[in-house]
Formats: structure tokens, sequence, C-alpha cells
């Protein structure tokens, strides 16, 4: 069926115009006002809203098996919390540990995903070990679509890879054209300092963040850039989350380094105080890089206005009290992870576009356009035009709520972000043309979501400030 958007504002990262999107097999057919539908044309009044592309979290946890539990939630119960927050499509993490064939957990990965998932989706593929097999295995994965790779620098002996291994991750990555993720820690010293602080008898939520602290992270985000310099290969920090990573990366890119940054929503709006709470209060507040020192907020936020600090994710990973609570006698053993892939657009909008600290070209820019020009997905989606998927948001600017774990959709019985006071959501939100998502309650179809397979994109230069 045809679908026809009606008077609303589009918004893309670098345009704002007042016309009708008409809609026709999957795609946006024309753009301009005065359409005269054919009939049983399905109508959409966005009088008074803005219409934004569909948003793209580039950095989401589904299946995941991790610090001996799994996280909670499905391919089906996370998409449709995804799309009722207006992302339209998801980049998910394929994390196999060391101990398992890449190939297998990639087939696992697909299995788990596959017809169940109401919006797009696609991998980053992790390389956990490299060997000959592991590379033969990862050549084959790229030809499949799946054009980028993540590495741990952290979780040593279960995700991490040996600096040898992110040398030849990296060479092969160059090869292959593909852009390689990186979780920037130093396990080693995360190891060390763990060990100090446990014999100390410092076992709670709150010794989490000195155990990993800011130096950890810039140390790690520095020798990322190093291997990127000395490979050749295109690199990208997921999850910054303090001003000392960020600095070591901007040195980096301004020496020509091909490096690419993200931030999520924890690390904006969230700060070490909410993982210091007693008990399971600060349990559900534990992930990695930690919550930082209110201090870094402003420098993030800085950045993100300035284009430095490119996209913005979720790092999506819901545990639900019980598996927190795994670590009530040593912090080293809870669940690390914070959902958000429903509450990221409507958080960085108001706390973002609405206070007057992120531009809104900006916002459509990093939280949907830049991941797309990133990973492959440019110009099918990330923006409005003509010829591109018609996976559109509407938008209402004058909607006024609060988030609250009653009524989110992620399959988790906590939310960090209770009670954050939100202005905006969305309205109506299309995965190529469908409408899953009508007066802000979801109708999705079951299956909607495909698999997107990727071209390698990694001629693309690192993004400097201008």
């Amino acid at each position: 069926m045809a679908l026809l958007i009606k008077g609303g504002e589009i918004i893309t990262a670098d345009s704002r115009t007042r016309a009708d999107i008409f809609i026709e097999h999957e795609t946006i057919t024309s753009i301009g006002l005065d359409f005269y539908p054919p009939p049983g044309t399905e109508i959409i009044d966005a009088t008074g809203k803005l219409v934004f592309p569909g948003f793209i979290d580039p950095h989401v946890h589904i299946h995941l098996p991790f610090m001996a539990t799994f996280a909670k939630d499905t391919h089906a119960t996370a998409s449709k919390a995804a799309l009722i927050g207006g992302t339209t499509t998801f980049i998910e993490m394929c994390c196999p540990s060391r101990n398992e064939d890449a190939l297998d957990g990639y087939n696992t990965w697909k299995q788990k995903a596959e017809g169940h998932s109401f919006c797009d989706y696609a991998f980053h593929m992790a390389v956990t070990r490299y060997d000959a097999a592991t590379e033969a295995q990862l050549r084959e994965i790229v030809r499949d679509g799946t054009t980028s790779f993540k590495v741990f620098l952290a979780y040593k002996n279960f995700f991490g890879v040996t600096d040898e291994e992110l040398f030849n991750s990296l060479t092969l990555a160059a090869e292959l054209g593909v852009i390689t993720t990186a979780h920037c820690e130093n396990a080693e010293l995360i190891g060390q300092l763990q060990q100090a602080l446990l014999a100390e008898g410092k076992t709670g939520p709150e010794w989490h963040e000195p155990s990993r602290p800011e130096a950890v992270e810039a140390e790690g985000t520095a020798r990322f850039a190093t291997f990127l310099e000395q490979t050749g290969a295109t690199g990208y920090v997921v999850h910054l989350s303090c001003a000392p990573a960020l600095r070591a990366a901007v040195e980096a890119k301004l020496r020509g380094v091909k490096l690419h940054i993200e931030s999520v929503v924890p690390h904006f709006l969230l700060d070490k105080t909410y993982a210091e709470r007693e008990g399971i209060e600060g349990m559900k507040h534990v992930m990695s890089p930690p919550l930082r020192d209110k201090r870094n907020q402003p420098a993030l936020w800085s950045a993100l206005q300035a284009g430095l600090i490119d996209t913005v994710g979720t790092d999506h990973c819901p545990f639900d009290l019980e598996q927190k609570l795994l670590g009530t006698n040593a912090f080293t053993q809870i669940p690390n992870g914070i959902p958000g892939i429903e509450d990221r657009v409507n958080l960085m909008y108001t706390y973002g576009v609405k206070r007057g600290v992120l531009d809104i070209h900006r916002f459509v820019d990093a939280l949907s356009t830049r991941p797309a020009k990133l990973f492959g997905l440019f110009p099918r989606k990330g923006t409005i035009a003509v010829g591109a998927d018609a996976d559109l948001v509407v938008y209402d600017p004058e909607y006024r709520g609060t988030i609250s774990v009653a009524t989110q959709h992620t399959n988790n019985d906590y939310n960090g972000f209770d009670g954050f006071y939100i202005e905006g959501r969305p309205t109506h939100v299309t995965v190529r043309g469908k409408v899953q998502v009508r007066n802000g309650v979801f109708v999705g179809e079951p299956g909607r979501g495909h698999l997107i397979r990727r071209e390698p994109q990694c001629n693309i230069g690192a993004h400097h400030a201008g």
C-alpha cells in the first residue's frame, strides 16, 4: 500500500523544509507539495510534527552470553522497544568468546535475529582471537556483508585480544576495507586494580569506577590509535566516556589517524554517583567504561556539537535485577550494562536539542546520518531522499512525559533513566514504508526487519572539526 506523510517539517542532517513524502514499494518516491495520491493510499497527517530519517543505533547487545548469564532481550522485544523510541535500524555486536568458533558464533547470532526483528539490523563482528582459521572465517563473514569488526581491549581471557592479535586484526581490516570498532581500556591494568581493591575489602558497586579509572580508558584509546596509525586501518572508538579519552582520540584525529568516536547516552546524562548508591541501586548503573565524574559531561556535549564525537549509541545491554545481584559479594561479578535502546532519541532530543546544547541537524547527523555513512548504510538509510528506504519518524515536539520502568518495552525490570522527564516522542514510525508505530502505539509486523548486508566502506577519512 502507498503511504503519504503530509504537512510535516522534514529535518535531515543538512536541511529543513516543509513538504510531503510519498512512499511506494518500500522507498521514498517523491518529496514535494500538492500530491494527489492514488485511491487506497494511507495518509498520515504530520501537521505540527517533525519528520526525521529513521534513527540508527550503532551499538547494541541483544543476544549476549556474558559474565555467567545472558542479556534479557530477544530480537522481538529489543526491536519493538527500538521502534517505539524512533530507532529503525540497529547494529548488534556479534560477540562469541575466545573459546568459541567465530563462524559458528556469527551464524548463531544471525539465526537468533532472522525472522524475529521488527526493524532492520546489521552486525559488527567481534574478533576475540586471531589465528589462521579465524582469518579465513573473517574473510567469509565480510563477503557475507558484515563489514565492520569489533575488538575488546578489556575482558582479558574472555573477549579481549592481545596486542599481536590487535595488530593482525587491524592489518586484515585495512586490507579488506572494513572499519574496526574498539572497546578501549587496558585489560592488564584493570585486572591489577580489581585485585587490589578486592584484597582491601572494597567489594561494592562504588568501586567499579576506581577499578577502571579515566586514565585506563585514555591509555586504551591512545594505544588503539597508535595501532591504527601503524596499520593504516580505520577505527571507531565505542562508548567513549571521559575528557582524557576524548583528548587522546582528538589528538590522533589531528595527526591524521582515521579514527571516529562514539559516545553513548548514559555518559551524557548519568554520572558515577548513580553507581555509588547502596546495593542494587548502585549495581543497576554498572557498565564499562563506568559512569564518570559529572565534570566530563560538558566536554562530551561540546565535542558532540562540534562533530568531534561522531555518533551517539546506547551500548544497550539489559540485565535484570536478579542478574545484577550476582555481584553482591564482588563488584567484578556484576554483569556490565544499562538498557537504553528505547530512550536514546527522546533523551538526546530533550537534553540536547531542547536545552540548546545540540543543534537539531547535528542531532540527526549523530543519531542517524553519520552512523549510516560510517557503516555502509547510506544513502539507503540515514536520510530522507528519493530512492532511500522509507524509514521515517514522525515526531511530536509538544509531547511531555516521564520515562518509567512501568511503561518501557525492553525486556528488563529496571530502567537506568527511570523518572527522567522528556519533551517530545515519536508518534509514527515506518520501516521501509510499513507503519510499525501509529499514534505512539506499537502495531508492528513480525519479521519486518531484514539483515542489511553492507559493502566495505573504508575510504572514509576521519572527520575533523570545522
